[in-house]
């Protein structure tokens, strides 16, 4: 559990009970943040209490797994995100942080400690000279670490899709199972990674509106410009892996069914090749009387007829890049 108090623009407490957070909420000069990772409904109908924070939120909060969203109420807002990483099968992993936003107070609830608050505490130490903006900006320094999580994955998953496609045209694909493994993993974190990012471009955007009371101020208009700006790169990014994934997907079909080609035209050549020695043989099986019978010159000429037919188709096939 993580408690601050900012007074005029400094850092005045931290580290104290949740319990002492009404004492402060009615100061106008002071801005209070709490952090709550998966608390009990007990916990949150009591904190709802004390901030008067709408019902339907709460449920919210208590339902989890909410798309990424901004919902406006008459003294707060509720703001529903993700950040996220690699998990230990690199498989993207999002975890949903909820965030109430009153005139000065903060309140962020984790699904779960795999989202790094203390990041975002050092976020905060970091740009300590724009605390006098109060809620703007810690909300800020929230909201810009789950954008540079999500804009970080993304350039990881690109650089794996360009590995991905260069792989294709290696000397020797010898795992095509593994190959179309990493291609399902990598298609499912890009879908995974667009869920919960895109909708983060219509949060910024809400909360870039000038007619929000609570976010009014043009000071942090700029840094808000900032993550909606790296919030449109995460989109652009997954969209360009999207695209490179199908296409690695396209070539891989492609490329399986030239080699299918291939297979086939050397089975069709060597199969014409074994068919013109089996006629000749068959022919001169016959048990009725025929050029050669009984004599020597015939076996020889079935023989040399043999020899020659299958090097003449061999030669010819081998020119057409049959064999």
């Amino acid at each position: 559990m993580h408690t601050r108090l900012y007074r005029n623009g400094r850092l005045e407490s931290e580290g104290f009970p949740i319990a002492d957070v009404s004492r402060y909420v009615g100061d106008r000069d002071a801005t209070v943040w709490f952090d709550l990772c998966a608390p009990s409904p007990a916990d949150l109908a009591l904190i709802g209490e004390e901030l008067g924070l709408h019902e339907l939120a709460l449920e919210d909060v208590l339902a989890g797994h909410q798309r990424p969203k901004l919902d406006i109420y008459d003294n707060h807002l509720f703001i529903a995100a993700y950040g996220v990483h690699f998990d230990d099968d690199r498989r993207v992993h999002a975890v949903e942080v909820d965030v109430f936003v009153t005139a000065n107070a903060l309140v962020t609830v984790r699904e779960s400690g795999h989202f790094d608050i203390a990041e975002v505490v050092r976020r905060w130490d970091a740009a300590a000279r724009l605390a006098g903006h109060g809620v703007m900006f810690l909300l800020h320094g929230l909201l810009d670490y789950v954008v540079d999580t999500q804009f970080e994955l993304a350039q990881d998953l690109d650089a794996e899709a360009e590995e991905l496609e260069e792989s294709l045209f290696a000397e020797q694909l010898s795992n095509g199972k593994g190959l179309q493994r990493t291609l399902y993993v990598l298609r499912k974190n890009a879908s995974k990674l667009r869920r919960v990012s895109l909708p983060m471009h219509e949060v910024i955007g809400t909360l870039l509106r000038r007619d929000q009371a609570l976010m009014g101020d043009p000071v942090m208009a700029p840094y808000y410009e900032d993550v909606r700006d790296h919030v449109l790169r995460v989109g652009e990014w997954v969209d360009a892996v999207r695209d490179m994934l199908a296409n690695v997907r396209d070539t891989r079909l492609a490329q399986q069914g030239f080699r299918l080609n291939e297979i086939m035209k050397k089975i069709t050549s060597w199969a014409a090749i074994i068919a013109v020695p089996t006629a000749i043989t068959g022919f001169y099986g016959q048990n009725l009387p025929y050029p050669g019978t009984g004599e020597q010159w015939g076996f020889w000429l079935s023989t040399a007829l043999m020899g020659l037919t299958s090097v003449a188709l061999y030669v010819v096939f081998k020119k057409k890049d049959w064999l």
